[in-house]
């Protein structure tokens, strides 16, 4: 879609208007904006915003919508985020891009009954590739298995883009991460989440937000699981190696889950990861998680009777204890942003509302040492 108008989000509220405050984990609060249920732009509705990624040429931000083109098509956003005096001063909304399938349209919704089935994509992660003009954007798939005879199967993807939205290639994706009609692979609604890139430009990192059938049981309240994260060399678009991902139990009080919603490469082996919980109230947890010393867990089929070497993982925050960040809704998205002056880097994250009245889209910066 073209570019039909520019909005500000000043007149919101901004608690960045607050001092800034030095966390004792290393991250600085530098402001937080929120944008209503239900809010428009360029024609569709803002909403489900899963994953964001920064452009440093361009000095903007794409946002990947997880909207299955049930209300516009698939699509992502380009928004410009204004920091000054080292606080977080406003979100610009200036263009929405409809992602574009291998014939070069847009993505039409779901029609179960169609002959064979139209089953959409679920985007859920974007990263950009600075070096080669492109974005890699993830799709969780679908599996709706209510009819044996039935069933609504598509295989999660990370697939290559233009800036203008058109496909580029497709990654080769494991066997563990195919769906299946079966109890194996991923789960409905628990595949590929999290997407980055490395800042070197060599490896793309996918992250599944649970275990797939293989590799056990779901967080509970009691115990953790272990997540897949796969890394794909970016010169061949195949998988290189896979990694275990320490998922914490439930953290949110009445909490029926926790998951990897997000991450972002740091540099090849180190990464800030996102868990978040929902229940009573959110709970979003930042970490800094490493592959170092991990078992490559690429060619085996299950994690459930034999559990590998995971990832170390760090807390960095704790969102849901910060004074600073006002009602907390589902963080799903996180990037590094510019350097400030100081030398520091700024983290941004983005939360999806789920298309709820209940909820609203928020935008979070920090600055990290």
């Amino acid at each position: 879609m073209r570019l039909r108008c520019s909005l500000l989000a000043a007149a919101l509220f901004l608690s960045a208007c607050s001092p800034a405050s030095t966390l004792s984990t290393g991250l600085t609060y530098l402001g937080q904006v929120d944008f209503p249920a239900s809010y428009l732009f360029d024609d569709t509705t803002v909403g489900g915003l899963s994953a964001i990624t920064y452009d440093p040429g361009r000095q903007l931000y794409y946002i990947i919508s997880d909207d299955r083109s049930a209300r516009n098509p698939a699509r992502f956003y380009t928004v410009r985020i204004t920091l000054s005096d080292n606080r977080l001063i406003g979100v610009e909304w200036l263009d929405t891009t409809s992602l574009l399938d291998r014939s070069g349209a847009p993505f039409p919704p779901l029609s179960p009954d169609a002959m064979p089935p139209v089953i959409p994509p679920d985007p859920e992660g974007i990263a950009f590739d600075e070096r080669r003009q492109q974005l890699y954007w993830s799709s969780e798939g679908e599996r709706i298995v209510k009819d044996p005879n039935r069933p609504l199967l598509l295989d999660p993807w990370v697939r290559v883009a233009g800036l203008d939205g058109a496909f580029r290639g497709q990654y080769d994706l494991p066997p563990v991460l195919w769906i299946s009609q079966q109890d194996t692979g991923p789960r409905t609604n628990n595949g590929l989440e999290g997407l980055t890139l490395t800042p070197s430009g060599n490896y793309l990192f996918a992250g599944m937000e649970d275990p797939g059938f293989n590799d056990g049981g779901l967080p509970t309240a009691e115990a953790g699981a272990l997540t897949r994260v796969t890394r794909f060399d970016v010169s061949t678009g195949t998988a290189s190696a896979q990694y275990a991902y320490p998922l914490d139990p439930i953290t949110a009080p009445n909490g029926d889950a926790n998951g990897l919603s997000d991450l972002v490469a740091l540099d090849d082996d180190n990464f800030l990861v996102i868990e978040r919980s929902h229940g009573a109230h959110n709970v979003a947890r930042i970490y800094r998680a490493s592959t170092a010393g991990a078992d490559d867990i690429l060619d085996r089929p299950s994690l459930a009777d034999a559990p590998p070497t995971a990832m170390t993982k760090i807390l960095v925050a704790d969102l849901s204890t910060i004074p600073q960040v006002q009602n907390l809704d589902n963080v799903e998205g996180i990037t590094l942003g510019p350097r400030l002056s100081d030398g520091r880097q700024v983290v941004v994250l983005v939360t999806d509302d789920n298309f709820s009245d209940d909820q609203t889209t928020q935008f979070y910066a920090f600055a990290m040492e």
